[in-house]
């Protein structure tokens, strides 16, 4: 394909084809199908595999195993397998499967293997469908290395045609999605066919166990390879209202190597010719509701950044002061507002922070990241949830001048001084308030209906929470097939929404005899119809699906029966949000 074998990294795959020459048989299970689909139009390579696995053994099987050679594995950025339910185009992915690294024995180190956990064992003659998505980075090489201001980037991609498994696999299928530009070369083997921007291997048939065929595909890339070497995210809780959020980057362009001089007037003349490889600008998504944005380098403020927001998103565009070319480098901070109550939350006395680990930055690839958390003062009992393992530290920092040691007497007199101060000013000044007053009346009573108001708001809570068990007794069901289990969940859960009820019903009582209530009352008296009309749904949900189990009838029969119900109860949960949105506000 003109590509040398150096070019391969040759080393490497050879020692790969020999190690899993020698690899153990695992014969339980036989791959019936799988559809790979791969997706180059970024710097991201991500990886979308469609398994059809049938039990040929005599025993059940209780997980399934996935093989990534080690060349790859080290650059490997998420993995996830869920299970595929209903045929055709009905076909939906459902459950989402445990996935795990694995030791296999006397499998080659020269792969590295992840074990998918099925929430039931596959009995011999079953089988079960998944989806698995892998997303790689540093996985596009650039070939040349070097470039001059005015070429193209070419990328080389490598892989195997078949599918390496430690299953036989009975047929199989590649497709490689390039970016819509020009394919200098690429692998050619039996069944290729080149078609537009994208590359299909196969069908392949009958393939035995750790199958291997490798390719290589080069190709023009030109899109941003922007590398984050280090990011350093600080988030600030006040509770005063407000979560500061500064993020500082160290920015690289990980793509061809610039070499030459650059030239500012022929890239402000033809960009797209001139400076095809670099870069000028970022996207990040931050929440709906980010304020206070800014952006800055080591010089000051940038001003060449726009944003743009919805209800669901807020967009900045960022462009750093120069365009970046192959091996160029930045530094930027950029810092945002968020609001408080959008990102901690209260539970069993507890308060917990709810936020996104990586980088809001479309399409940047981040080797490092390092998350600090600022609690408020006085804070205790810290504990950490993570998705993945990382490395924590609690730390303490502090600045102490010898001076300061006169600042503890000084605020001691201050204080005693204005303290007898206050006191002369009370004994002569009558401050007082008439608790007779018109004003201070009403204030007592619009005081009551805040109170009201905010305990109704705290019971409707309560009530999404037991319909969040409602829910998760149906994902039990769904996972374990104890239909007695799942109507034992339904019972409880009906106990508690009445004592609920209960409680609601002399707090609306009370709202409809105060006068200050008029204005919020209509509002109040809808939300609770609403949670009460999402109660009635849901239990109709659960009573459709308990009996389609008990029926045993399919999936896909089961979805029909609760599509109209299940979009009547989306909309319900949106309406009850806004509505609490809403009182909030007034």
């Amino acid at each position: 394909m003109g590509l040398g074998l150096g070019v391969m990294r040759t080393i490497e795959f050879l020692l790969l084809i020999i190690a899993i020459l020698s690899a153990p048989v695992l014969s339980d299970l036989i791959l019936s199908k799988v559809e790979r689909r791969i997706d180059l139009t970024s710097q991201i390579a991500r990886i979308a595999s469609t398994i059809k696995a049938e039990n040929d053994g005599s025993s059940s099987v209780s997980e399934i195993l996935l093989s990534i050679p080690e060349v790859q594995a080290k650059n490997l950025a998420y993995l996830t397998a869920k299970l595929v339910e209903g045929k055709g185009k009905a076909k939906t992915s459902g459950v989402a499967l445990a996935v795990e690294p694995a030791n296999p024995k006397g499998m080659p180190p020269a792969l590295s293997f992840y074990t998918m956990i099925l929430p039931k064992p596959l009995a011999n003659g079953d089988s079960v469908t998944l989806d698995v998505l892998a997303a790689f980075t540093h996985s596009l090489r650039p070939f040349p290395e070097k470039i001059t201001q005015a070429d193209i980037q070419l990328v080389v991609f490598q892989d195997t045609a078949h599918y390496l498994s430690p299953y036989p696999v009975k047929v199989q299928s590649l497709t490689l999605k390039l970016p819509d530009a020009r394919i200098e070369s690429y692998t050619k083997l039996e069944n290729t066919k080149g078609l537009g921007s994208e590359i299909k291997y196969g069908p392949y048939e009958n393939l035995p166990p750790f199958s291997y065929s490798p390719v290589a595909i080069h190709f023009e890339a030109n899109q941003a390879f922007a590398v984050a070497r280090e990011l350093v995210r600080e988030i600030e809780i006040s509770h005063w209202g407000n979560v500061q959020v500064t993020e500082h980057y160290d920015i690289v362009h990980g793509g061809a190597m610039s070499k030459g001089e650059f030239s500012r007037l022929d890239y402000q003349s033809k960009p797209q010719i001139r400076g095809a490889s670099a870069f000028k600008h970022l996207v990040a998504k931050l929440p709906p509701r980010a304020h206070s944005i800014y952006y800055r380098d080591a010089i000051g403020n940038i001003s060449t950044s726009h944003v743009r927001g919805d209800s669901k998103k807020t967009e900045i565009l960022i462009e750093p002061r120069y365009p970046l070319f192959g091996g160029w480098k930045t530094a930027f901070t950029i810092g945002y507002g968020l609001p408080l109550q959008d990102f901690v939350f209260e539970s069993e006395g507890k308060r917990f922070l709810n936020f996104s680990f990586g980088s809001p930055m479309h399409d940047l690839v981040t080797d490092s990241i390092t998350l600090k958390v600022v609690l408020p003062e006085g804070s205790k009992y810290l504990s950490v949830s993570t998705p993945f393992v990382v490395q924590q530290e609690e730390e303490v920092y502090y600045q102490f001048n010898a001076l300061a040691m006169l600042m503890e007497p000084f605020m001691l007199i201050t204080g005693i001084f204005f303290l007898f101060v206050t006191c002369i000013i009370y004994v002569h000044v009558d401050l007082s308030i008439s608790k007779s007053s018109a004003s201070y009346l009403a204030k007592l009573q619009w005081d009551d209906v805040r109170a009201t108001v905010q305990q109704i708001q705290n019971t409707v809570n309560q009530c999404l929470s037991t319909h969040e068990k409602l829910e998760a007794s149906l994902r039990d069901l769904s996972r374990t097939g104890d239909v007695q289990a799942c109507k034992a969940a339904r019972k409880a859960t009906d106990g508690l929404l009445k004592e609920l009820s209960k409680e609601l019903k002399p707090l609306i009582s009370f709202l409809q005899s105060s006068p200050p209530a008029a204005h919020i009352l209509p509002k109040v008296e809808e939300l609770v119809a609403k949670e009460r009309e999402l109660q009635e749904r849901l239990m109709a949900k659960h009573s459709t699906i308990v009996d389609s189990y008990e029926k045993k009838l399919g999936g896909r029969e089961t979805e029909n029966r609760v599509a109209s119900v299940q979009q009547k109860i989306v909309a319900l949960r949106q309406d009850i949000e806004d509505l609490m949105e809403y009182i909030d506000e007034i």
